[in-house]
């Protein structure tokens, strides 16, 4: 059922420890993760600092697209949902010099 989701654009969230042993390489000093959100195989992770998206390509999933965004190039952002009660969201972020936003789809979970 976790594959059926992800495949129909679930995001899930992604266990903090793990994450932060697998990006361990890629975290300052100090920084730590908050949470993390897996859509199918690509990743969300927010950090006390900035937020991480990583895009995994390709069938073999060896080409792997790293995007770092700290907080404070965050220009603006929005949520939308259907109501106070519903789990589907989209999240748009609007980062300074971009003109059209980031979308990510969170749903059901």
């Amino acid at each position: 059922m976790g594959l059926l989701r992800g495949m129909m654009g679930h995001a899930s969230e992604v266990d903090t420890e793990k994450l932060a042993e697998e990006f361990a390489p890629l975290l300052c000093d100090g920084e730590t993760v908050v949470v993390g959100y897996r859509l199918v195989r690509d990743l969300m992770v927010f950090t006390d600092r900035r937020l991480l998206l990583v895009d995994i390509q390709g069938a073999t999933g060896l080409k792997k697209d790293y995007q770092t965004i700290p907080y404070a190039s965050i220009h603006r952002f929005s949520k939308e949902s259907t109501g106070v009660m519903d789990l589907e969201a989209e999240l748009k972020l609007w980062i300074r010099g971009q003109h059209e936003p980031i979308v990510k789809l969170f749903k059901n979970n």
